[in-house]
């Protein structure tokens, strides 16, 4: 859990609704949502510092943006 949200916290930062959260997340394999309710999951996320990282021939992942020190 990189961010340590539950499920009301995905919604309430993404504003799609926690019924919907809780249906995707019971299906297996790709969402079965339409795009503009992936793209407010994935924005969220981003926003809460996810990074989405791309196929590199060990598969898609995330991780945690590093975050700029303060001088």
């Amino acid at each position: 859990m990189l961010l340590r949200w539950e499920q009301k916290d995905l919604a309430e930062a993404s504003g799609v609704s926690l019924p919907s959260i809780k249906r995707l997340e019971t299906q297996p394999g790709a969402l079965g949502a339409q795009e503009r309710t992936i793209e407010a999951l994935v924005a969220a996320l981003e926003k809460a510092g996810v990074e989405f990282i791309p196929e590199n021939g060990g598969g898609a992942g995330v991780r945690l943006a590093k975050r700029a020190k303060h001088k």
